[in-house]
C-alpha cells in the first residue's frame, strides 16, 4: 500500500501522491522526471511574472503549479476511463492513461522562460518559438528516455506491452488543433486533448485556485470534485452533464 509511493505536502490539494522507486534497483518513476533539472529550473520561475511586486504573498512558482496540475490530472483519469473505455474500446490501461495525463500536464510548462507568457510574447515570438514549442523539443530530446521507462502510475502498473511515448506527451501539451484525427494519432489520444487545452483543464483548475489562494484574492467557489464527477466522454469527446453546468459557470466567473 505504502511502497513506491510518496506524498507531498500542498496548501491546496491537501496532499498530491507520486511514484517513487520502491528500492535503489526499481524502474524510473514519476520522481525522476520530478527530480529532474528541466522540472527543477521551474522552481526558479514564478507562476504570476512580476505580480510579486504587487502581491507581496505571490512567490509561487510554475513548478508548484506543474506538480498540482499533475494531480488534478489523475482525478480526472480516474474518473474519466470507464467512459473513454466504452466509446473507444482499443484504450490502453487505466494506469496507463492515468500516467499519460499525469506526465503530460507535470511537464505542460517544461519550456517556459523568465516572466513567462510576457517571455514568450516580446522574445520567443521574434524567432517564431513558443513556450510550448519549446517543451515539445524538451519533452522528445532531453526527458523522453525517462518517460519512456516509467511504468506505473500512483494506482497500478501498465498491462504487459504498454510504453509511453513522448511524442504522445508532446501532442498533448500543445495547444494547436492540427493534426487531431486518428489519421495522425489514435483517437483515445486525440479525446484526451481538451483535459489539456479545453475550457476547463487540469491546468487552470490549478492555477485558478493556486494563484487566487497565494495573492489573497477572493475568488468565489471553485468545486472541483462535482466539475470533475458530472464530466465524461461520449462520441463527440469530453462532455459535461447538465448538472456540472452550476460548476462550471463559478469556475468560469472565478478564473475571470
Amino acid at each position: 500500500l505504502y511502497d513506491g509511493q510518496a506524498l507531498l505536502a500542498d496548501p491546496i490539494h491537501n496532499y498530491i501522491p507520486f511514484t517513487v522507486p520502491y528500492d535503489a534497483e526499481d524502474e524510473i518513476t514519476e520522481k525522476a522526471l520530478i527530480d529532474s533539472k528541466w522540472m527543477q529550473r521551474l522552481r526558479y520561475i514564478y507562476q504570476l511574472q512580476s505580480a510579486r511586486w504587487v502581491y507581496p504573498s505571490a512567490e509561487h512558482t510554475r513548478f508548484v503549479h506543474s506538480i498540482g496540475a499533475m494531480h488534478v490530472a489523475g482525478r480526472f483519469a480516474k474518473h474519466l476511463y470507464p467512459s473513454l473505455k466504452e466509446v473507444v474500446p482499443d484504450v490502453p490501461s487505466s494506469p496507463f492513461i492515468e500516467a499519460l495525463l499525469r506526465i503530460s500536464v507535470l511537464l505542460h510548462d517544461i519550456g517556459h522562460g523568465p516572466f513567462c507568457h510576457f517571455f514568450d510574447h516580446n522574445v520567443l515570438h521574434t524567432f517564431g518559438l513558443t513556450h510550448e514549442k519549446l517543451g515539445q523539443k524538451i519533452i522528445r530530446q532531453e526527458l523522453g528516455h525517462l518517460i519512456k521507462k516509467i511504468k506505473r502510475s500512483p494506482n497500478g502498473v501498465f498491462a504487459p506491452g504498454e510504453s509511453l511515448d513522448p511524442e504522445h506527451v508532446a501532442f498533448l501539451i500543445h495547444k494547436d488543433t492540427a493534426y487531431l484525427t486518428p489519421e495522425h494519432y489514435p483517437r483515445w489520444l486525440v479525446i484526451l486533448k481538451p483535459l489539456l487545452s479545453g475550457m476547463f483543464t487540469a491546468d487552470n483548475l490549478d492555477y485558478v485556485l493556486r494563484d487566487s489562494f497565494m495573492c489573497g484574492v477572493s475568488i468565489g467557489p471553485v468545486d472541483i470534485h462535482r466539475l470533475i464527477h458530472y464530466t465524461f466522454f461520449t462520441q463527440q469527446g469530453l462532455t459535461l452533464h447538465k448538472a456540472g453546468l452550476s460548476a462550471l459557470t463559478m469556475f468560469l466567473n472565478a478564473r475571470s
